[in-house]
């Protein structure tokens, strides 16, 4: 027999984290396959498996959920039509009254924001919260989150000297027992990540070290977005494979078959 994409989901939610709870299951089944979302987004799916990778790091009906640093909002479209009337969810974005950020800082809250107003039935009731630390450095009240999730920005942080006070307001911020949920290009083990995160790739023990002096519990990793095809050493980094392809048309064949890069998926505890 065979199922339906939906009921794919539906069973692959009720058998791990959302046992007993169907209806959030659709919800991120709806969430994936809505129309809002672009062809070209949702094409983008077989390299980021948001489904199964939020299964993954156990949302719960109910939850409130911070996700970090959105982007373009790639996560944000599939966590709010999932999350509405289910729980609460918070993008923490850039803070526009910080000056001296890059450019894309100001200009993608302000895409979002106007995609949000365009399209209330999906994002009315999304949260914004700003953070764009050392300058405007708080995600909010302590202990009122219950899960964070981050999908491939850590190799920024560490690039900024920044990662040890960012995962450290994670902390602050999660409930006793709280989840941090981490997405993060991986860099071969043993590489110096002072170094590989200047092209976008961070070495797994690198991350849990940094969760771990955060006062995180290591529970987890999962190989859902793991890509043995990535070799790593790329001209322009990271940046060199889809979808920004920053050679352009140079090798564009060989990198689009290689696909997006290879990813770590990480699931953190608070424990204190």
């Amino acid at each position: 027999m065979k199922l339906s994409f939906v009921s794919v989901l539906v069973l692959l939610f009720s058998s791990t984290a959302f046992a007993g709870n169907v209806t959030f299951a659709e919800q991120v089944a709806m969430g994936a396959q809505g129309e809002h979302r672009s062809e070209a987004n949702k094409a983008r799916d077989q390299y980021r498996h948001p489904s199964e990778t939020l299964a993954f790091f156990g949302i719960k009906d109910g939850d409130t959920v911070m996700e970090i640093w959105p982007g373009g909002g790639w996560y944000t479209e599939i966590l709010a039509p999932a999350m509405r009337d289910h729980g609460n969810l918070i993008i923490a974005t850039w803070d526009p009254q910080v000056e001296g950020q890059s450019a894309y800082r100001y200009e993608l809250p302000k895409k979002m924001e106007a995609n949000f107003a365009q399209h209330p039935e999906i994002y009315d009731q999304v949260t914004l919260e700003y953070f764009s630390p050392p300058d405007s450095p708080s995600l909010g009240d302590a202990e009122s989150i219950d899960v964070i999730v981050t999908f491939r920005n850590t190799h920024g942080w560490i690039s900024g000297g920044q990662a040890q006070d960012i995962f450290n307001e994670f902390a602050r911020v999660l409930k006793p027992g709280g989840v941090l949920g981490v997405v993060q290009h991986r860099a071969d083990e043993g590489s110096d990540p002072t170094v590989s995160a200047k092209n976008g790739y961070v070495p797994e023990a690198a991350v849990r070290e940094i969760a771990a002096n955060a006062g995180f519990e290591f529970e987890a990793a999962s190989e859902i977005n793991a890509n043995p095809s990535d070799t790593k050493d790329h001209p322009e980094g990271v940046w060199t494979l889809p979808p920004g392809l920053a050679l352009g048309d140079v090798d564009k064949e060989k990198y689009s078959a290689i696909g997006e890069s290879d990813r770590m998926t990480l699931r953190f505890r608070k424990v204190r």
